[in-house]
């Protein structure tokens, strides 16, 4: 019985157990495994949003409407404006490490240093600015009603512009109770805050206002166009998520069947909409940020290295081209992300 040799001209240029594989050093090949195993990780959490997307669509919140804040401008719309300024931030922080790994190619310590001090500060002000997103968007804006069928009901006046809870809330009305504490009951009793309103102070000031109506959002259809207030009339339309403002007789309506009052999101409820949006948002932004937070703390180590002359006494800034890979990784995953949720 004979046995088949494999020669070493049969091999070629395929990795035979060298140092080296595929050309690239062990640290290299096991920071592209990470990456890619990673990549698969990121794109399961984005496929399940997308499909909860579009289960949930009637209520799924539009971006447009939850991401309006940008610093120091209380009170100003602007729709998307900080998000896009945050990408524009990680990417060229990107930029600025093509050149830190560039520099180190050609054995330029002051740039490389220099260009990797510009990465940090850039990841620095993204890890932050998503901190910022994260308190506006758990503390909220308008504030809305949870019905028993759990349904957002959000308030607009005439024109269709947004009205804070705070605008029209009857406070005069005691509230049905207070927080439950553990000085208030048993060791084991304890709750969340309760809302600055109660359902009964909302829906009084909502008879006391006769101009409020009730805002919800569903899949428009030619039968429900016709009743869509400020919108176009265009069959093309059909189909779209858009908003819909109910009649003053719905509305009222609609409000007795209140459960909860809601401000702001978190895991439970949402006042932009479906609960999932948020689920999904506080855990994938939140991911990838422990990512960008991690990549801030490894750039922080090599820049540091980079001003001993760790790697001038090496010959060779690779560490700086591998901490690079992970993070050009994580400038592309956010890419994603924005468009997944701030842009589809």
């Amino acid at each position: 019985m004979g046995s088949t040799v494999t020669t070493a001209n049969t091999v070629g240029k395929t990795w035979d157990g060298g140092n080296e594989p595929l050309g690239a050093s062990y640290g290299k090949l096991m920071m592209w495994f990470f990456i890619v195993s990673d990549a698969l990780t990121f794109s399961g959490f984005l496929a399940a949003y997308g499909f909860s997307r579009f289960k949930f669509i009637e209520t799924w919140p539009l971006a447009d409407e939850v991401f309006t804040h940008f610093p120091f401008m209380h009170g100003v719309a602007a729709p998307m404006y900080y998000v896009a300024l945050m990408t524009f931030i990680l990417i060229f922080s990107s930029v600025t490490m093509v050149l830190a790994v560039d520099a180190g190619h050609h054995m330029k310590q002051g740039k490389v240093a220099f260009y990797m001090f510009l990465t940090i500060i850039g990841g620095l002000i993204f890890v932050g600015s998503q901190a910022w997103e994260w308190k506006n968007f758990i503390h909220g804006e308008y504030g809305a009603i949870e019905t028993k069928g759990g349904s957002i009901l959000q308030f607009v006046d005439a024109t269709g512009k947004r009205v804070a809870l705070e605008e029209f809330a009857d406070t005069s009305i005691p509230k049905e109770r207070e927080q439950l504490t553990r000085g208030k009951g048993k060791w084991f009793m304890e709750e969340s805050s309760l809302p600055t309103y109660s359902v009964e102070q909302v829906q009084a000031g909502f008879k006391s206002h006769p101009d409020l109506l009730i805002r919800t959002e569903v899949i428009n259809s030619a039968t429900t166009l016709a009743t869509v207030k400020g919108l176009n009339k265009n069959p093309a339309l059909n189909h779209t998520k858009r908003k819909f403002i109910l009649s003053r007789e719905e509305s009222e309506a609609r409000l007795a069947q209140a459960k909860i009052v809601v401000e702001g999101a978190n895991l439970q409820h949402n006042e932009y909409g479906s609960k999932l949006f948020a689920d999904f948002f506080f855990f994938i932004t939140g991911f990838h940020g422990f990512h960008v937070f991690s990549g801030v703390i490894i750039n922080i180590i090599i820049f540091i290295n980079v001003l001993l002359g760790t790697y001038e006494k090496r010959r060779t800034y690779e560490m700086v081209e591998k901490v690079g890979l992970y993070w050009h990784f994580v400038d592309l995953v956010w890419v994603f992300v924005f468009t997944f949720f701030y842009l589809v």
